[in-house]
Parts: structure tokens; sequence; C-alpha cells
């Protein structure tokens, strides 16, 4: 498509997301000249007077949404810039907790559009510099920016960052990273910044990580070392975080993984952003992500997690064993081809009775069967996510776990499905009122 074709400020977002899709020419287009060209000619490199940037196999979203809750209770204006999106592209950026408006996207797109004058940008180069386009005009105080991709030559690296995390290392996206750890490991310390805060919460991670940080001088604190955290009552659901000589007691379990508010409690406290310690506790307690272990409903409980390669799904299949041990679990698994389908399903496996896998659509889609070959035992094999849900949902007893996982596609799908229905039952209930 082009440039003179390019929709204007006002136009509708479905306009703006289909023309960023087809104005570059590859989806994922890693390398800074491009994004940092734009981003130093438009302004953009500082959005916020402190900025928080994340990498991470798993985990950014969550301690994205830790750091969040808890600098929202202490008052302060939050950006957050995350991706990819369950069901609407708005997700992507959030101002003090809620989803941006379509105006706000399609204005700052509109100035990257004018900003970028010749110079090509992918879908996610384009959307990183509106993003960071809306906090400035937004004036918040603190901008959390995840990571899309690796790190040193992911689009959020033009930014002049305050605080770097990497919050675990696994090997995923082979395609773009490879399969060495201790590669991964340098490509997501990328992002670290000389004399700058650089938090590892990844136990025993690669030596890369440290040793970039060491190079560029960056101020290192590794979980185990520098920061480290226990559980200390868990009938109570309490914890102890504590670096140095600083101790946090009696802090209550999130909902979110405890290894990243670990994490996050390391980059505050090294941001040198003012808190308390009610601020943390009452962050700790507000803090939630939609699709990381989402509840929809009980009897039977549904749940929604978007663990999508074994790192993540062995995490979740610890936290099932915990909370729903000696249920039986009927599971919705739909997937994209260029991840570890075979070590995902099988981390998955040992909790799982029923499985119901699906295709999903697209360029990355993994078909159902690429997921059945893995599969001992199938309750049949569907053309969507939706289909499988609909079919399993019909087949669970009120005593058991319907799970939806594989992926964000996966877990949108479902989402937006479930959210739909509720508003046509809402409706229908409301017209038989009388309302």
């Amino acid at each position: 498509m082009s440039k003179h074709n390019a929709p204007e400020a006002t136009s509708p977002l479905s306009m703006w997301l289909h023309y960023l899709e087809n104005i570059h020419t590859s989806a994922i287009d890693l390398g800074l000249d491009r994004v940092a060209k734009v981003a130093q000619s438009a302004n953009l490199t500082k959005p916020a007077p402190i900025v928080i940037t994340v990498a991470g196999t798993n985990g950014k979203g969550s301690t994205c949404a830790l750091m969040e809750a808890i600098l929202l209770d202490a008052g302060y204006r939050v950006g957050v810039y995350s991706s990819p999106h369950l069901i609407h592209y708005n997700e992507r950026v959030r101002i003090n907790g809620n989803d941006v408006n379509d105006s706000l996207l399609t204005q700052s797109f509109d100035f990257i559009e004018h900003s970028r004058k010749e110079t090509s940008l992918s879908f996610f180069e384009f959307g990183t510099l509106a993003a960071l386009r809306i906090f400035q005009v937004e004036n918040v105080d603190v901008v959390l920016l995840e990571v899309g991709l690796g790190g040193r030559l992911d689009a959020t690296n033009v930014v002049d960052h305050d605080v770097s995390i990497i919050t675990s290392l696994a090997i995923d996206h082979v395609d773009w990273l490879g399969n060495d750890i201790n590669v991964i490991g340098y490509e997501k310390a990328g992002i670290f910044r000389s004399g700058k805060p650089a938090i590892c919460g990844q136990p025993k991670a690669p030596y890369t990580v440290a040793a970039h940080a060491d190079d560029i001088g960056a101020e290192f604190y590794q979980v185990g070392l520098q920061f480290n955290y226990q559980i200390t009552d868990e009938s109570r659901q309490l914890w102890r975080w504590h670096s140095g000589g600083f101790d946090l007691d009696d802090l209550p379990i999130p909902t979110l993984p405890l290894a990243n508010a670990a994490t996050a409690l390391m980059a505050l406290s090294a941001s040198g952003i003012e808190l308390s310690d009610v601020n943390v506790v009452n962050g700790l307690r507000n803090a939630r992500l939609a699709g990381r272990m989402q509840q929809l409903s009980s009897q039977p409980t549904i749940l929604l997690d978007v663990a999508h390669n074994p790192h993540s799904a062995e995490y979740l299949v610890g936290q099932l064993a915990k909370q729903y041990s000696g249920k039986s679990i009927r599971a919705v698994v739909a997937m994209l081809h260029d991840k570890d389908i075979a070590s995902t399903l099988s981390a998955l496996a040992p909790v799982v009775d029923y499985w119901y896998p699906a295709s999903l659509h697209g360029p990355r889609a993994a078909m159902v069967d690429e997921l059945v070959a893995y599969l001992p035992h199938i309750e049949g094999s569907f053309d969507t996510p939706v289909d499988a849900f609909i079919q399993a949902r019909d087949q669970a007893r009120e005593d058991e776990v319907l799970l939806v996982v594989g992926s964000f596609h996966t877990v949108g799908e479902i989402l937006n499905y479930w959210q739909q229905k509720e508003m046509a039952e809402n409706k229908n209930k409301g017209s038989q009122n009388g309302e």
C-alpha cells in the first residue's frame, strides 16, 4: 500500500491497522536503524521521566502488571505498552490501567505516519512509536515497556530507559533467536544500559547476561544473589522479599507468578521511585492480567492461560496441581507452528485427562493434525478453538476444570466468544424484562 493511501487521524482504527499490516515487506524485521531514525527525529526516545523496559521469554506481561498496580496505588500516572493483544489492539496501550481509546491511537498513528517520511516501518515498529507518542501526549510519570521479541534489536530498545528487566530465559522464537540459551541471554541483555540498574529474575541465568552487564558497567541485580524471596507462611499466603539489608515481610502472595513479583519489586526499588509498604501490599493484592490463570466461571471451572512454550506450560502445570489437585481436566488447545509444540504438550500432559485440539488460522497457525500427533487420547479434532470449547463445555461435569491453553490467539478467540455470548444473554434478559 502506497504512502499516499494512508488513512487520516480521524479514520477508523480498523483502516489504520489494515494499512500498517501492508506497508512493510515483513511482519518481523529486527534491527534498530529505521525505527531509531524516526524515534529520534520525532523526539520519542524519552517518553516519560522514568521508563522501565521488560524483556524475557515468559512473565513480561505479569511483571508489568505487578509494577503497574503498585505504582497506581501510589498515585503515579502510568503507561504500559505490551503485546500481543487478546481481542482488541487497544489492549496494547494502557494509561492508568485502562486501554486507550481508538482516537488516541489513530491520532498517534497519523503523527508517526507524517514523522517517518520515507522510512519504512514494520507493524510492530509503527505501533511501538505510536505508543511512545501517546505516553508523551498523556504526560505519564512512568512508562513500562514490554519488549516484543528478543531485546537488543527490538523496537522498544530505541528508548532511553532507566531500568532494564529480564524476567526469564528459555528457548523460544527459534526462527529468530536460535536455540543457544547463551545467545538468547545476550540478545535479551541487549536492553541493559551503562550505569543503570539491570535486573535478572532468571535463577542461574546464562553467563552472557552477567557478562554483558559487566562489559557495559550496568548495575546488575541477579535473583538469588543481589535479591531473593521466600514463601514464609503457606497457610496465610505470605512471603518475604529482601535485597541487601532491606526486607519486606508478610507480603500477600499475588495471583500472578511470585517470581515475577520479586523481580518487579527489585526493579521498583532500584528505580528510586518513592513507594510505601502499603502501596506494595495493595498492588500485590490488586494485580491482575487477562489470560493468566483467568477464571471465567465455576461448575465447571473454566480457566484461560496463554502458556505457549515448555517453560510457561511447566509453571501452569505446577499451579494446576496446587490449586485443582484431584480434579479432572479437559484442555482446549491450539498453537502456532513456530512454537515447540511437542515439548509444550508433553509438559501439559501429566495433568490433562481429555484433549480438544483445534486449528488456528493465519500464516503462523498450526493445523490440528500437528497437535494430534503428540496427543495420547483426544475427544475429536476441531476447525477452531471455539468449536473445541463448545464441545468441551458440553461434556464437562460441574466438578471438572476446563482449560483453554496454547496461544494468545487461542485464549483471545475463546474470550471474545465468551464476552459476545454474555452480551447476547444479557440483552435477551433485558428484552424479556421489558428494559
